[in-house]
């Protein structure tokens, strides 16, 4: 706006619209409206994209550091196990206390099962183990503490008077270990059992921490029964949880599983990340994975060579082809298409089926060799359960996404640029080389990008024709998801793969730039 505009408008007043509203304002209201129209068009997709794309993403970023379960099933146990210094030898007394609060808990909603399988993960037969202790954690000796209690007070065994009691907060403070014991049972009680807590016998291992608490810390409170029974426990008959959990099984009294449970307690934990790399987390830090469990690199070095050479030998096989569909007359390359395209319709399992049958040491594809004296009959080849078959069956299934890229490419290029090279001196070679084959780059990087995502993602094909030395990282991820029901460390190798295809699409943006490629 001109100076003098600004003056005749400050003379006048802002310009109006046809609406009396001011002109600026009414543009600004229906860009906004325009904004919002085409916000709400493309909205279905944006949501259709969030959910079956962004969600599952993040959903599994965070499984692969997620690590809630240890925590939120054995709290006790945890946070008692910070006080644990010399880790060669078992833990204290009150850890096994606190074990024996939260297992008896845990058996209770029938959870125990699943931080030993999460546990087992880190180290072989954990799982069992709390499968066994769940059992047998009800049978303990402890009852005794429960029995010398009634016998010094009826009262101690009605329920009701526990509630009048855990109701009082100074006796809570004196009694932390009794409170939150006794919270969890009356948890139990109502979740789990479905009882009323009034009604019902106070557990064992209430008693049991009743007798720790005034054992250790006595009791000067104002509550007869209290001080009575403070007085008392110094002569009951004791029990010793560290051997009631020995009895249940040995492995009870070896410092690495409590090692495990310490190491693993965080909410968070980078040790899938770390297994994923071969590498472990422990009380010392950071190690490597013992010699018979370094597998993930080299599942990864053989995904990525593996991909590669797939994607080579689509290039050089698919080149020619598309080439050809290009150049050929219209009616005719269209019937070649159809062929390339066939494979489209039938089932992937049933292609890989084929290979196996072509490909085994009675199959066609010895036979033919022995037939034609290329291959001795008592030395065929090994086409099948190794990187070999792999790397066939997985070009063919992959070559049609090179061609069609580098048809739609080559079908876009000038067959007058390769006759005016030639027209001015150039051979074939040259005219093919120096002229059509630069224009043709960009399907050929439409193609590699393409088959190669493809290919480190595929897990069907290497796993019913790669055998031992032929599959992916995507059949060990497989494997996890449905067999071993790791997630974690499924989702850790998963989000390691993203991470390495964004970097190589990063890298390839910067050495051939992604603007040049294109698919027609």
């Amino acid at each position: 706006m001109t100076d003098a505009a600004a003056q005749t408008e400050a003379k006048s007043g802002p310009v109006l619209a046809a609406d009396g509203r001011p002109l600026k304002a009414s543009l600004r209201r229906a860009l906004r409206a325009q904004k919002m129209r085409a916000l709400l068009l493309i909205a279905p997709l944006l949501l259709f994209i969030m959910i079956t794309f962004i969600l599952p993403i993040a959903d599994m970023l965070f499984r692969s550091v997620e690590n809630q379960i240890v925590s939120e099933t054995l709290p006790r146990t945890v946070v008692a196990l910070e006080d644990w210094e010399d880790h060669d030898q078992p833990p204290s007394e009150d850890v096994y206390a606190a074990l024996y609060y939260d297992l008896f808990e845990a058996a209770e909603f029938r959870i125990h099962s699943r931080v030993g399988s999460r546990l087992n993960y880190e180290m072989t037969g954990v799982s069992s183990l709390f499968r066994q202790s769940g059992r047998g954690v009800g049978r303990f000796d402890t009852d005794i503490y429960t029995d010398q209690f009634a016998e010094l007070d009826a009262d101690w065994a009605d329920p009701r008077v526990w509630a009048t009691l855990m109701e009082d907060e100074s006796v809570r403070a004196a009694l932390p270990e009794t409170a939150s014991a006794y919270d969890g049972w009356v948890n139990v009680t109502i979740e789990a059992n479905e009882d009323d807590p009034l009604e019902e016998d106070v557990e064992d291992y209430v008693y049991t921490a009743l007798y720790r608490d005034l054992a250790a810390r006595g009791y000067d409170g104002s509550s007869a029964m209290l001080s009575e029974a403070a007085e008392a426990v110094g002569a009951f008959e004791t029990v010793s949880l560290r051997e009631q959990f020995a009895e249940i099984d040995e492995d009870w009294l070896d410092p690495a599983v409590f090692e495990t449970i310490w190491v693993y307690s965080p909410n968070y934990t980078a040790g899938y990340f770390l297994t994923a790399v071969d590498l472990q987390l422990t009380a010392d830090g950071i190690e490597p994975q013992s010699e018979d469990l370094r597998v993930y690199l080299t599942l990864f070095k053989r995904t990525m060579f593996m991909s590669l050479v797939i994607m080579g030998s689509c290039v050089l096989l698919g080149y020619p082809i598309a080439f050809l569909l290009a150049n050929l007359p219209m009616r005719i390359s269209n019937i070649l298409l159809i062929l390339v395209l066939l494979p489209f319709w039938t089932s992937l399992l049933v292609r890989t089926s084929a290979w196996k049958v072509l490909l085994q040491q009675q199959g066609v594809i010895n036979d033919i060799l022995v037939w034609i004296g290329l291959v001795a009959d008592n030395d065929r080849l090994a086409l099948i359960n190794n990187q070999t078959g792999t790397i066939i069956a997985m070009t063919h299934i992959l070559l049609p996404f090179m061609i069609l890229p580098l048809y739609s490419v080559m079908q876009t290029i000038p067959p007058s640029y390769v006759r005016a090279a030639k027209s001015l001196g150039a051979t074939d070679w040259t005219a093919f080389w120096r002229v059509y084959f630069p224009q043709s780059v960009p399907g050929i990087g439409a193609g590699c990008i393409l088959v190669f995502i493809l290919a480190i993602g595929y897990y069907i094909t290497p796993e019913l024709v790669g055998g031992r030395t032929g599959t992916f990282i995507s059949n060990r991820i497989a494997y996890h998801i449905s067999t071993s029901l790791n997630w974690g460390l499924a989702a850790a190798l998963g989000s390691i793969l993203l991470i390495l295809v964004l970097a190589l699409y990063w890298a390839y943006d910067r050495i051939v730039g992604i603007d040049n490629v294109k698919l027609g």
